[in-house]
């Protein structure tokens, strides 16, 4: 069966393309839908900002929930993906097959998890991070519904991983598009009553979400059928097997255990800035949604450069590898540079999208300037790191965001904390990042050494870099 796979499937472009036209045609679907879907996090919050500053606040603090769910989501799509692509890239067509369709009720398991938490956890989740009364109901309208229902975003995940990991970028970049478009229109209809909808507020954003995340979950689904020819989606495959699971979440219990330490962070620093006042986590909030426009792009060159940089590995073609991750950065570094100059020179612009008032803006402008110092050296950052977990030591990704969050990150904001001065916290950014990118540079060179030191030649002699 795999053999006759092998002979009538054309070469996979990820062997055989020139490095710097694969990437940007890899990437470029991505960061489109990357970019749609910053802009959507931007919109999202600019509307419910207009319902009163509380209301922000509430949906800043739900963040790190939100993200603790999409961590467990990406990192178990970055490690069945990451073995698809290897796999193909190996020929194996069938432990490809079982590592997309195991990945199946890998998510319907997730699901159970976080309508648990829907459920139970989200008041309690709130008290915790010392919320008012208003914040505390502003962020149970939101976050239930956000939870009871996360089955719609995390089938989108899934499906999008298999289409990433096949080197089908765009019909991903589509499913997310459609998503996060239907979630822009309804927003402003379901928070403000237009159109004679009923006014939901907070509500009705968590309304917009689930809907676009479903929408888009079922278009995934209709393209992975209908044209992920490398992938058989049945039953056969989905019954789940240990030696399979075992090598999804080497790779993707680093990447979840990663994110997940990002809500931790969040939390942690949301605690520490609610000290001072209730505004500067709404400036935290306002602050991760608009560097998502600079950030989401970076992703999106990322999710183009991992299936490249794993087909590769698998095809043991060093040189392919090593030249994906440098171009990857390049290209990263140069969007973060974009970055860096708008947080330094229109920060108050920047922030008056969410009608900040005078206390918000005495907070955030220095804020934005601060943080943004990092921007170079976070876009190098994530390319090595997420070259760790193609390359199948996810290990490394995870202990590079321990350093960087948990051991950099959060004790140097509580220190600088101490000192009174709210704009001193911000300083424990470009801090962390510093301490990531020494970890990065020291694992980067001691994987070129041990794992892509091959002596037998590639896969796909013939490709050039």
């Amino acid at each position: 069966m795999a053999e006759t796979k092998a002979q009538t499937l054309p070469p996979n472009r990820m062997g055989t393309e020139p490095i710097q036209p694969l990437l940007i045609k890899t990437s470029l679907p991505m960061v489109i839908s990357m970019l749609v879907q910053a802009l959507y996090n931007i919109v999202d919050s600019l509307f419910v900002a207009r319902i009163e500053e509380d209301a922000l606040t509430a949906v800043s603090l739900a963040f790190s929930m939100q993200n603790l769910m999409i961590a467990v989501a990406i990192g178990t799509g970055v490690g069945f993906s990451a073995l698809v692509s290897k796999s193909l890239g190996e020929r194996n067509f069938e432990m490809a097959n079982y590592a997309a369709n195991n990945a199946i009720p890998l998510y319907a398991i997730t699901y159970l998890f976080f309508l648990f938490a829907g459920l139970f956890l989200v008041e309690p989740y709130f008290e915790l991070q010392h919320a008012s009364a208003n914040i505390t109901q502003y962020g149970n309208d939101y976050m239930k519904l956000v939870l009871i229902c996360s089955f719609g975003m995390l089938m989108q995940i899934c499906l999008e991983r298999m289409l990433l990991a096949t080197g089908k970028t765009f019909y991903s970049m589509i499913t997310q598009a459609t998503g996060a478009i239907i979630n822009c229109i309804m927003d402003p209809i379901l928070i403000f009553g237009l159109l004679g909808a009923p006014r939901l507020e907070v509500k009705g954003a968590a309304v917009a979400t689930v809907f676009g995340q479903i929408v888009a979950a079922s278009l995934a689904l209709f393209f992975n059928l209908k044209f992920n020819k490398e992938l058989t989606l049945g039953f056969r495959y989905m019954k789940l097997k240990a030696a399979v699971v075992r090598r999804i979440y080497a790779v993707g219990l680093p990447s979840i255990v990663m994110a997940s330490i990002g809500s931790v962070m969040v939390f942690g620093l949301n605690r520490i800035l609610m000290a001072f006042t209730s505004t500067a986590a709404a400036v935290f909030g306002a602050y991760f949604k608009l560097q998502s426009f600079i950030f989401m792009p970076i992703f999106g060159i990322n999710n183009g450069m991992v299936p490249i940089v794993a087909y590769n590995y698998g095809a043991r073609n060093k040189a392919r590898v090593l030249a994906t991750i440098k171009y990857a950065a390049m290209y990263a570094i140069g969007i973060m540079f974009l970055g860096v100059v708008m947080f330094e020179t229109i920060p108050g612009t920047l922030l008056r999208f969410y009608d900040a008032s005078p206390d918000m803006l005495a907070i955030g402008i220095p804020a934005l300037r601060i943080i943004a110092t990092h921007f170079l050296i976070a876009g190098a950052c994530i390319m090595m790191s997420s070259s760790f977990q193609a390359l199948g030591n996810g290990v490394y990704s995870m202990i590079v965001s321990i350093l960087r969050q948990l051991v950099a990150l959060l004790p140097a904001a509580y220190l600088l904390s101490l000192s009174g001065n709210l704009n001193m916290v911000w300083w424990a950014f470009p801090i962390a990042e510093v301490v990531s990118l020494l970890t990065c540079i020291f694992f980067m060179r001691k994987i070129i050494r041990e794992k892509l030191n091959f002596t037998d030649p590639p896969v796909h002699p013939e490709a050039g870099v």
